[in-house]
């Protein structure tokens, strides 16, 4: 059996839309093994949806400005002054303290983020100089974020969440995905899906506007070693009590780079002459076996 984590949305967390996912699952023949309510003040106190997204939530609420990776000589070329410096005067937060420090709220942030000189230093790594009247200008980093994390940290709101088992000789992971969810843009998915029902019945299921690609109704493990580390995460599940995290530790990949792997990072691809690329990707709709044979590949090409 492979174990997937899934949840509701906050925009779609109502009880007919929870009531509507277990019939699917019950339809394909997937195992509901636990279920429950996380909160919006939990997840906002937790910083469950920053570790979530950390790829970019990193940068905006988790570290401080002076554990970011700046490309120095770009900021200077970019903003015409020596990034030590505006870190030693203080002139730098990431968005959660900057947001403190403006005093504003997530929607008025992303309004003024959007007329923000901003400067990309990578992938989903963005630089922005915020100047507005009243307040001391400030370097900042993925304001964007905040608008994303606001729509789950809003005390009112919550998730409900599912941890789900299926038999991959029945359900692989990407028809799961692509067939039991469906494609991340509602619009595009099967009238069968999970997302396609939600999105073609959002008033009678409760829901307060239309779905769109990011209010999309339901989330799911993008691979059995993305739904552990969400397991970890949301759930604080330990890693030897988890199935899956059992059997990488049994393969012999190691509680250090389990922890390391759970936030994305670039690593070097097997047989790829020291290319480097996305953890995720690598093993993206993979199923059970694959995806530990993957993960093995990957922790010798280290």
């Amino acid at each position: 059996m492979q174990s997937a984590f899934v949840f509701a949305k906050p925009h779609a967390n109502t009880p007919a839309v929870v009531e509507l996912i277990k019939q699917k699952f019950d339809e394909v023949g997937i195992t509901i093994t636990s279920e429950g309510e996380i909160s919006g003040k939990e997840i906002d106190d937790n910083k469950f949806i920053d570790q979530h997204y950390y790829a970019i939530a990193s940068k905006a609420t988790i570290l401080t400005p002076d554990q970011l990776n700046i490309p120095t000589e770009k900021f200077k070329e970019e903003f015409g002054e020596e990034w030590a410096t505006v870190l030693a005067e203080g002139r730098t937060m990431n968005a959660l303290d900057a947001s403190k420090h403006l005093g504003v709220d997530a929607d008025e942030f992303d309004k003024i983020w959007g007329k923000t000189k901003k400067v990309k230093f990578g992938g989903g790594f963005y630089c922005g100089y915020v100047d507005i009247e009243g307040k001391s200008p400030i370097y900042t980093f993925n304001a964007f974020f905040m608008t994303m994390r606001s729509k789950f940290t809003d005390p009112n709101v919550s998730i409900h969440f599912f941890t789900v088992d299926f038999d991959p000789k029945k359900l692989s992971w990407a028809d799961f995905r692509g067939k039991v969810l469906g494609p991340t843009d509602p619009a595009a998915a099967p009238k069968e899906s999970l997302r396609g029902m939600i999105a073609g019945d959002w008033q009678a299921l409760g829901l307060k506007a239309e779905c769109n690609t990011g209010d999309n109704a339901v989330h799911a493990s993008a691979s059995p070693f993305e739904a552990l580390a969400e397991r970890s995460n949301w759930l604080r599940k330990p890693l030897a009590d988890d199935a899956f995290g059992k059997a990488l530790l049994d393969a012999g990949v190691s509680e250090a780079m389990i922890k390391d792997w759970s936030v994305d990072p670039q690593v070097v691809l097997p047989g790829e002459d020291g290319k480097k690329g996305s953890l995720f990707d690598q093993l993206e709709d993979t199923d059970l076996d694959e995806c530990i044979a993957k993960c093995v590949d990957i922790a010798k090409a280290q």
